[in-house]
């Protein structure tokens, strides 16, 4: 990925993709709204994603239109394209006499590919993809073969993608060895613990130190989501109704196992808070966890803070009413008052934008951190999706619609890139990430043994729980 931010500016300023000097709004294909490219055919815009001798299109263009044009185009289908095009123009400058235009031209094109293997390396997996990148390298470096510097950069930027691979395979395979989601574990029935077992408060008892180790997994998990991993959201939407969607990469391993970190920290609150007997060491460990949320959305880690609150509102937690009852409750409202769902999760958006602000103007790490709430910006991709249209009425596609995603994919892309300023404890992690989690059946079994059933809808669900357990003995 790039490291000079592309989007420098909000979608409805001068944010149109490239300067079209030549071309005013009076152009139907493709059409500028006050300077801004909205629409176009599939082949006019990626006619503008290839350089000539006199243009090279923006980094915004060139993200945006590769990040959206896998929605209606396999990614080596648009290679080839793109490399017709490259062709053709070269052989037009063969034609003349300067061969420093050529080579001007040529290095251009290396510099396009060079950005393209870079943002999205995972396009190029497949053998069809790879003939084609070496076919326009080879192709274009022709005119270089006196010093062979263009061969030189092609020959780094080949090893780059093929290292970038390499690293995405390990992932996808070590991540088969990351805590599977509670739901596939199973139940896990036990009977009271014992006052000696092992808790969260015997490995850190300081929230700022867990706060900051669930930060440093947040990193680490989100590092490995990758732009097409969210454009994935809206092709794989579309597979069934667009032949050329990208079907072969639907299984989104990286969301999936992201997904599952979150609902995995919030079981584990949850089974924090639930095993424990003594009604004094549970409100101890709910306002621990109150307080490692705090620590949590102070650092900007909405997303782990957004899990914890979700563990301690899960029925099995929530019930406690003796617990709850001697808990200082007051940091917990302001943590829900920022978590409100109201309003479209406006409290909460109005402090991630202040986290946003906040990283941009950040002179160290650990004021750059942007965590969001996961599930609310994979939703907000997904609304964006279903409330406007791949397509015009007129055919052609709304570039409009994948400004404003990819506009907020690149924001997540940069807030990822952060590097993490606290340093790995190994001991917390192995707890947070390798602790045994009840299923939701073992919390409330724990929870009714903790404070028995109040009312007759608990009684009931309580001796239904029991003749199940007899059931299985």
């Amino acid at each position: 990925m790039p490291q000079t931010p592309i989007f420098s500016s909000m979608l409805g300023s001068s944010c149109s993709g490239q300067v079209q000097p030549d071309m005013g709004e009076r152009c139907m294909d493709p059409v500028y709204q006050d300077g801004n490219l909205v629409s176009g055919s599939l082949e006019a815009l990626i006619e503008r994603l290839v350089p000539t001798m006199d243009y090279y299109p923006d980094r915004t263009y060139i993200f945006t239109l590769l990040l959206s044009s896998r929605v209606f185009i396999h990614p080596h289908e648009l290679l080839a394209k793109v490399g017709q095009i490259c062709i053709k123009q070269k052989q037009q400058l063969e034609t003349g006499t300067e061969a420093e235009k050529l080579k001007s031209f040529a290095a251009k094109i290396i510099q396009l590919l060079k950005e393209w293997t870079e943002t999205f390396p995972y396009d190029f997996q497949d053998e069809k993809s790879m003939k084609e990148l070496k076919e326009i390298a080879h192709r274009i470096t022709q005119c270089d073969e006196e010093n062979g510097t263009m061969k030189k950069i092609i020959s780094q930027m080949t090893q780059n993608l093929l290292m970038a691979l390499s690293t995405r395979s390990q992932y996808q395979e070590i991540r088969e060895k990351f805590r599977q989601p509670v739901s596939d574990k199973g139940t896990i029935l036990k009977t009271k613990p014992q006052s000696t077992q092992k808790d969260i408060l015997s490995v850190c008892c300081d929230p700022l130190i867990l706060a900051q180790q669930l930060t440093y997994i947040e990193l680490e998990r989100v590092s490995n989501i990758y732009p097409e991993d969210l454009m994935q959201i809206v092709s794989h939407m579309d597979s069934l109704d667009n032949h050329k969607c990208r079907g072969d990469v639907t299984k989104t391993y990286n969301l999936e196992a992201y997904d599952n970190w979150f609902n995995c920290l919030s079981m584990l609150v949850a089974t924090e808070i639930c095993r424990i007997v003594k009604k004094k060491q549970r409100t101890r460990m709910v306002e621990f966890f109150i307080d490692v949320a705090r620590e949590c959305f102070n650092i900007g880690n909405f997303n782990s803070m957004m899990a914890i609150i979700s563990g301690m509102n899960l029925s099995p937690v929530a019930r406690l009413k003796k617990t709850w009852s001697k808990v200082k409750t007051a940091k917990f409202d302001v943590l829900e008052h920022h978590m409100d769902p109201s309003s479209n999760f406006c409290n909460y958006r109005t402090a991630l934008q202040g986290a946003a602000q906040r990283s941009q103007t950040a002179n160290s790490n650990r004021e750059k951190i942007v965590i969001p709430v996961f599930n609310l910006f994979i939703k907000d991709i997904y609304f964006l999706h279903k409330i406007h249209t791949n397509r015009l009425p007129n055919g052609q596609i709304n570039f409009k619609k994948f400004w404003e995603i990819s506009r907020q994919i690149h924001d997540f892309l940069t807030w990822k890139q952060v590097e993490c300023p606290f340093e790995k404890d190994k001991k917390i992690q192995s707890y947070l990430l390798t602790a045994p989690i009840y299923s939701e059946e073992a919390l409330f079994i724990a929870s009714f043994e903790s404070e028995g059933p109040e009312n007759h809808m608990e009684k009931d669900s309580w001796k239904t729980l029991r003749t199940t357990l007899l059931n299985r003995a």
